[in-house]
Formats: C-alpha cells, structure tokens, sequence
C-alpha cells in the first residue's frame, strides 16, 4: 500500500506545471469582484445593513479564495518563478491577516508531518488520543472539550487564529529573525492598509462590512482545514510505523463539494492529491480526478457528511479511527 502511494505521488507530478497566463486569470476573477463586493456593501450601507452585510459576507466568500491563491503561492504552485510567487503570497497576506513567510514554514512543517502522531502541533489541529484523554486531569480534559467545542473551533477560535496570534510568529519564535521579520512587516502593512480604508469610509464602514468579511472567511477557512483531516477514517501512526505518501493519500479527505462550492474554495477538497503533490496548481487538482476517477473515492465526504466530523474529537489507536467524546466514554473513560 505504501508503494501504490509512492507511486500515485510521482504520476500526479507530471500536473505540477503551472499555467502563468491562467494564474493572473485567477487573480483577477478573486480579486476584481472581492472589491466590488466589498464596495457595493459600502454603497448600500445607508440603504440597510439587511442588504450590506449579505454583499459583506459575498465579499468573504472570495477572501477564502484569495486565502487559496496565498496557499498556492507557499508551495510554489501559482507561478514557475520563486520571488513571483512569494511576492503575490506577501502582498495577499495582507488581505487575510496571515504573515505568508510564517505561515509558508508552518504549513511545509504540516504536510512534512501529517498524521504522525510524534510530531503533533504544528499547523494542525490538536487531537488527543483516547489514552491521552484519559490521562489528563478534570481541568485538562475541560480545556481540551471547550477547545473542540464548534462554537470555539469555527467562531472564536479562528477570530483568535487570523486577528491576533498570527500576529506573532507562533511555532517560530525561536527560530531567528525571518519569522519575526515577516510577522511584524505583516502587522505594519495590515495596520497601513486599515488606516488607508478608514481614511477613505471611515471606521463605521470598515467594522460593519470589513470585519464580517475576515471573519466569515476565517471560520470558513478554519472549517475546510478542520474537515481536511478531521473525519473518521483519516490516518495516524506513531513515528516508526508513518509513512508519509500514506498518510498524504489516506489522512487527507477528498472533500467532495458542489460546483459552486468546489469554485469558491478553488478545489482544497481535493485535499488527497494535493498532500500527495502540493506542487499542483489548485485549477490543475480536477484534471486529476478526471484522468484519474480511481480516486474520486479515497476518503471522498459529502457536505452532508461532513457535518458530522465536528463529534469526531479524539484518536482511537486501537479501532484506529477518530471517535466522539461519547464512544469513548461507553469504551471506558
């Protein structure tokens, strides 16, 4: 099995190739109506906010798009060149709050590491095992239950996430200056660019239509990363037994969406292939599938079943699937 993984990883490299005339296509079908969006709230401000925070949340829905352009840009993926790609992934990174040198190191840690129950932590979210579970204390089991909450996960926990620990260059701290650097030439321009929005609609404008299109899209981003690798059948193993193309192939979901939905998150559900070759171009992700159908069904979730990953909490070495907090209380916590 770990071979077949091996191999599907070096047939999917040959869609590595990225197109620089569809990318900047890509750019501007994100960019051009986010800003239109975002105007047009502002316009109907005064109409209602009955018909300016819907256009808001319209708005956010292209931000999360955006967030996929920056992702790409971090393996390399949007343009053939390195600096293109890096300076489209920086100047994006003002826009969704996330330092991009930051963020690019953490989220190589994530997919070095996937499913590797040894190097938990880093640009993941944090999963106990059972037995992990169990050893904690009242107090640790509590902090570990409000962490998983939905409430917390999807609503504070990416508001916290995007608006204030990406301002640090948290997992990175330790490691020179660069992280530092690109984390606090981040904040500056971020402090820039929302004097310069306010300056130009003022500050009743940027809480009422700005702020609804960060946070919609970071609970949305937050919720496609979550489902990603929080479903049942997803894959952990201990260090001496993980192997990175498995866990790539099978602790990754194929998160089968509507073509609208599929359009808006630029094909991240597809989530399979793109641990197994993160060179690939996101608009490159369904050619896969096309030419490739055996694998419309690796870890394949439907919206409807997604909805019920958000039980899943914990690790069950020894069903070896992720189980609710409910299972693992009857099987003896």
């Amino acid at each position: 099995m770990a071979k077949a993984a091996r191999a599907w990883a070096q047939i999917l490299s040959r869609y590595r190739q990225p197109s620089s005339s569809r990318s900047i296509f890509e750019i501007a079908i994100t960019v051009v109506p986010l800003f239109a969006l975002w105007a047009l709230a502002w316009a109907t401000l005064d109409i209602g906010y009955w018909l300016a925070l819907p256009l808001a949340f319209a708005a956010g829905a292209f931000m999360v798009r955006l967030f996929a352009i920056q992702h790409d840009c971090g393996h390399g993926a949007f343009f053939r060149q390195r600096a293109v790609n890096d300076w489209i992934g920086r100047i994006v990174s003002v826009l969704t709050l996330t330092p991009y040198e930051v963020w690019r190191r953490t989220h190589a840690t994530h997919h070095a590491s996937t499913g590797n129950l040894d190097k938990r932590g880093l640009g993941d979210v944090d999963t106990l095992t059972v037995e992990e579970y169990r050893a904690r204390s009242a107090w640790g089991r509590l902090r570990y239950r409000l962490y998983r909450h939905p409430l917390v996960m999807f609503g504070l926990g990416p508001a916290y996430l995007f608006v204030l620990q990406h301002r640090l260059p948290v997992g990175l701290m330790r490691d020179g200056w660069r992280p530092w650097l690109s984390a606090m030439t981040n904040n500056l321009a971020i402090v820039l660019f929302a004097g310069l929005l306010i300056w130009l609609v003022g500050i009743k404008a940027f809480l009422l239509i700005h702020l609804p299109v960060l946070l919609l899209s970071a609970s949305i981003g937050v919720w496609l990363f979550f489902v990603q690798h929080q479903f049942e059948h997803t894959k952990w193993d201990s260090d001496p037994d993980w192997n990175l193309h498995e866990a790539a192939l099978h602790g990754s979901s194929h998160y089968d969406l509507p073509a609208f939905l599929r359009w808006f998150t630029a094909n991240i559900g597809i989530h399979h292939v793109h641990h197994l070759s993160s060179r690939i171009p996101y608009y490159r992700l369904p050619h896969v599938l096309r030419d490739h159908p055996e694998l419309r069904d690796v870890g394949r979730l439907t919206l409807a079943q997604s909805l019920r990953c958000t039980r899943l909490v914990l690790w069950d070495e020894t069903q070896r699937r992720l189980v609710s907090f409910r299972e693992a209380r009857a099987s003896g916590v």
